[in-house]
């Protein structure tokens, strides 16, 4: 991650009036620096050696605020936790039904849905998402080990 994505999303912080603590930057650097969406459990267990006072409602408090000001999406799959997401241009997530991580895809055909189902329906679309789900290649091979 380059340090311009911070600071760019340091000023959409202070042009909405949010005061930037070093926890709520801490939480904005560990998102945008995530390889996976993380879960606030997973923000605050990577952060709680630094931050020993920070409780996880501040986590969850900070993403409300950055999801609120448009820095991150909540990703709700199931009955799992949320995970969180900067990532915040049109894309696709493929899900590992093993480990559960969530690999990032863009698919351009796929944004003419939304006006066909307009031309069909009739409705008013605002957005849509789909989900892929499979099993990652780091769990195939880990399972072809076992029955080796």
């Amino acid at each position: 991650m380059t340090d311009s994505r911070l600071q760019e999303a340091v000023g959409q912080l202070k042009e909405a009036g949010v005061r930037i603590t070093p926890q709520r930057h801490a939480v904005l650097e560990y998102l945008l620096n995530a390889e996976i969406h993380p879960t606030a459990d997973d923000i605050y267990k990577a952060l709680e050696g630094k931050f020993p006072n920070m409780s996880v409602a501040t986590v969850y408090n900070n993403l409300r605020v950055f999801r609120e000001i448009g820095l991150v999406r909540e990703l709700t799959y199931g009955d799992a936790s949320s995970r969180f997401d900067c990532n915040t241009s049109k894309h696709y997530h493929i899900i590992c039904e093993s480990c559960g991580k969530i690999v990032d895809f863009h698919y351009p055909s796929l944004d003419e849905v939304e006006s066909l189902a307009e031309q069909v329906t009739g409705f008013n679309v605002s957005h849509h998402r789909m989900e892929i789900y499979g099993v990652c290649k780091s769990c195939q091979e880990e399972k072809q080990k076992v029955t080796q």
